[in-house]
């Protein structure tokens, strides 16, 4: 870096592998702090705001490879709409329960589509009014 550097505190790019933990095992919290690229002190804190699910395991906590999934919501939400994570929380919650109800609603347009269509048919008395 010299003196006339226009971009003098340039952010270290840090490459993850390509792939992921397999599939079954969990994580624990130093692999799973590495592989979502945070320190492991904030991923304790998004244990303890609710954030995130882990099982403990002695005095190692263990996460599931989807919940990288999750930590990538938490940063997208936090650097796109500037929430704080207590906010975050509500947000995630209200998207999890959007998904479930957009899938409940397909579900029920697909029985709809697939039932054997019915017709009912009504009888109307028909009375003159002379």
């Amino acid at each position: 870096m010299t003196a006339h550097d226009p971009l003098p505190h340039r952010r270290m790019t840090v490459w993850r592998p390509v792939a992921g933990p397999a599939h079954g095992t969990t994580l624990g919290l130093s692999d799973f702090s590495w592989h979502a690229g945070l320190h492991p002190e904030l991923v304790r804190r998004f244990v303890a705001l609710g954030l995130l699910d882990a099982t403990r395991q002695g005095d190692d906590l263990r996460f599931q490879p989807d919940q990288l999934t999750t930590v990538g919501r938490i940063q997208r939400l936090r650097a796109g709409l500037s929430l704080n994570y207590a906010a975050i929380g509500l947000v995630l919650d209200l998207l999890d329960r959007i998904d479930r109800l957009e899938s409940a609603l397909t579900t029920a347009q697909t029985t709809a589509r697939l039932a054997p269509s019915t017709t009912v048919v009504r009888s109307r008395s028909v009375r003159s009014w002379t």
